[in-house]
């Protein structure tokens, strides 16, 4: 393995450990703090008047009880859910469904197919360049010309020798 390969491997190292610190604080306020609860609890807290707020992005479901703290959920397919909040009172706010996935790994696995192919084809390039031996090398011999006077063999050459 050459220098420069384990430096650039070095670098790539070092940028995703930068771009994973990034993103792990870039949004604490979206990891935890709110507890899990059943979608049969928010109906039964809704009833109660316990919820004030909601906020509903696709299937989930976010929000803050009365006294401060937070919950989510995930809802099925219910059209009385908002009807249904709306009659106790609770603030409903409705966002579009968020995408999870980070954006480093949606540019990540939109870019590493493209980097293995140039990358594979960067190898086997290299390969067919390479001398004899390699993949490829077999055009390449290594057979050398013997002239009548470097490689000429007389019988004072093989004196005794029975054949």
């Amino acid at each position: 393995m050459n220098s420069n390969f384990r430096n650039f491997a070095l670098w790539v190292v070092i940028f995703l450990l930068v771009l994973a610190l990034v993103t792990l604080f870039q949004s604490p306020g979206q990891r935890g703090g709110g507890s899990d609860i059943a979608y049969s609890q928010l109906l039964s807290e809704a009833e109660a008047g316990r919820i004030t707020s909601v906020v509903i992005s696709g299937p989930e479901i976010s929000g803050t009880y009365t006294d401060g703290r937070t919950f989510t959920t995930y809802a099925p397919s219910d059209p009385m859910l908002v009807s249904k909040l709306q009659q106790k009172g609770v603030q409903i706010t409705a966002r579009p469904q968020s995408d999870s996935t980070p954006w480093f790994i949606a540019v990540l696995m939109n870019i590493l197919p493209i980097a293995l192919f140039i990358g594979a084809w960067v190898f086997l390039s290299r390969q067919m360049q390479s001398g004899a031996g390699r993949a490829m090398g077999f055009g390449k011999s290594k057979a050398k010309l013997l002239t009548e006077a470097h490689g000429r063999v007389t019988f004072d050459d093989v004196a005794g020798i029975d054949e």
